[in-house]
């Protein structure tokens, strides 16, 4: 049985036809904000000549910053030990593997949303001895509203490019065929990278006498791209 001719399937045209043309567009949007939280490095060093003495000073003052962080209370939304060593150290001149003194580390991660506490904090936590405070570096929450309002206005981009190409035709929009995020494949990390201005270390070898003032830290405000992949069919164009 042959199939009629003016039966048969239309061919899929992935560029559109001239009854309904295709144009393709990308929406962009990028957006100034203000962040929501900073995180600063802690790093907490000793050194003695017995290995247990350097580990009774490290685990004194490793307990002394996680007792400072922890009461702050809610402006810390998150503590985290990062890495803990003790590392012997040879003499450098004499036969033998004699151990001249033990260094001990660790690394502790605050995370803070209140940015005046974070000023206060640090100050009080470099005003430790031998306690390095790296930071802050300014951020986003993963699930911050700007992310949504970014995407949102690329879109509106979109929509709004594809219209002017298909007004200069004399045609308009009929109807959306894909949207193709690319932010999902593209983004980078939020921040642990430091950007400019956004790093500052302090190191103390001991504490003040008084206390040292609060550091007035301004928060640097944090840069959302979105960028969307659109096409769209429009009426018939008017050449």
């Amino acid at each position: 049985m042959t199939q009629d001719a003016t039966h048969t399937p239309a061919t899929h045209q992935p560029y559109g036809t001239p009854e309904a043309p295709r144009v393709a567009v990308r929406g962009e949007a990028r957006l100034e904000v203000d962040p929501e939280i900073a995180r600063i490095g802690i790093t907490i060093t000793a050194r003695g000549t017995d290995r247990r003495s350097a580990l009774d000073d490290l685990t004194r003052r490793n307990n002394t910053v996680l007792d400072l962080v922890k009461s702050y209370g809610d402006p810390v939304e998150k503590l985290e030990t990062g890495a803990f060593s003790i590392t012997p150290e040879l003499t450098r001149h004499g036969r033998g593997e004699r151990v001249r003194a033990y260094h001990g580390t660790v690394h502790i991660t605050a995370e803070l949303n209140d940015f005046t506490a974070l000023g206060e904090l640090t100050t009080r936590l470099a005003d430790l001895d031998l306690t390095r405070v790296d930071g802050p570096w300014w951020a986003l929450r993963p699930t911050s509203p700007a992310h949504g309002e970014a995407r949102r206005q690329a879109v509106l981009e979109a929509v709004q490019r594809a219209r002017a190409y298909a007004h200069a035709l004399g045609a308009d929009l009929a109807a959306l065929v894909e949207l193709a995020d690319l932010g999902a494949e593209n983004a980078a990390p939020l921040a642990m990278a430091a950007p400019a201005g956004a790093y500052r270390s302090m190191t103390f070898a001991g504490a003040e006498e008084e206390a040292a003032p609060p550091l007035d830290l301004e928060p640097q405000r944090q840069t959302v791209y979105a960028q969307v992949n659109a096409r769209f069919t429009m009426t018939p164009p008017q050449l």
